[in-house]
């Protein structure tokens, strides 16, 4: 007759099970524990990230916001109200353009106000092209690209092209944008007040400004042949024009002649860069 192994006992099973919970409890927990610090690890990360971003912007701001200070003197120098000076910054805000603006009307007054509008027009074209770069960053809304729109620059496009995610690309767009349109306003009426206190300031040499930001402007992009052959030709044909034809259209000539020149290609095409901050154009 065969014998028969004895089972385990039921004791024996819940025993075997009960470890078995706890081990499946266990792995649990640390799963838990690991995704918890996973989330930590990465909330820290994008927090000093978020950080980095914001402090470039907001520097950016303050820098650019220096030259609101020549703007309003030289606008109220211009014959420009303060009021209307700190309109033109609140609305138009592109620094090249306002600054063109007024040189024009300075030099020609009312009668160049033709001249004046168009070559501020031209040096706003460019502020329509960083909208097609950075309409992918600002994401839908209909109020929010109204907004981005309004402060799409030089200085907030550059930022935000320049971060390596699209959540740093937002943050450092928005935060460049406010930063500047906030400083350049309070400056641009700061300078303003002074302009209209001291009266023409020129007597302190303050009406070279305008010449020297767009220098600044244009003296980082000069590493190639063909920018500096623009630049050459255009500073040639604005220098030549300028005594012979009403003010204003000194300007428009050397960009007409600019487009050319850059449309020839001679030297070769420069390669794509947005502009250094400075001024918000």
């Amino acid at each position: 007759m065969a014998r028969t192994e004895p089972g385990p006992s039921e004791d024996d099973q819940a025993a075997d099970d009960q470890a078995a919970d706890d081990q499946a409890a266990d792995d649990q927990a640390a799963d838990d524990q690991a995704a918890d610090d996973q989330a930590v690890s990465r909330a820290s990360r994008w927090n000093t990230d978020d950080l980095a971003t914001a402090r470039k912007g907001v520097a950016v701001g303050l820098a650019a916001a220096a030259y609101g200070i020549s703007y309003g003197a030289l606008a109220v120098a211009a014959g420009l109200d303060v009021w209307q000076t700190c309109v033109m910054s609140l609305l138009m805000f592109t620094g090249g353009s306002q600054f063109a603006l007024i040189g024009v009307i300075a030099t020609g007054g009312v009668a160049a106000g033709p001249a004046a509008i168009a070559s501020a027009a031209i040096l706003g074209i460019r502020n329509g092209i960083y909208g097609i770069r950075v309409a992918p960053i600002i994401g839908a809304g209909r109020w929010r690209r109204f907004a981005a729109a309004w402060v799409t620059i030089d200085e907030s496009s550059a930022v935000a092209t320049s971060q390596p995610t699209l959540r740093s690309q937002r943050l450092g767009f928005w935060v460049t944008a406010l930063s500047v349109f906030i400083g350049w306003n309070l400056t641009s009426l700061l300078g303003a007040l002074i302009g209209n206190a001291l009266g023409d300031v020129r007597v302190y040499g303050l009406d070279a400004a305008a010449a020297a930001a767009f220098l600044g402007l244009l003296w980082p992009r000069l590493r190639q042949l063909q920018t500096i052959a623009v630049a050459a030709a255009a500073a040639v044909i604005a220098a030549a024009t300028t005594p012979v034809l009403i003010p204003g259209l000194p300007v428009l000539v050397a960009g007409i002649v600019a487009v050319i020149v850059g449309g020839f290609n001679w030297f070769g095409s420069p390669s794509p860069q947005l502009d250094p901050p400075g001024i918000p154009t």
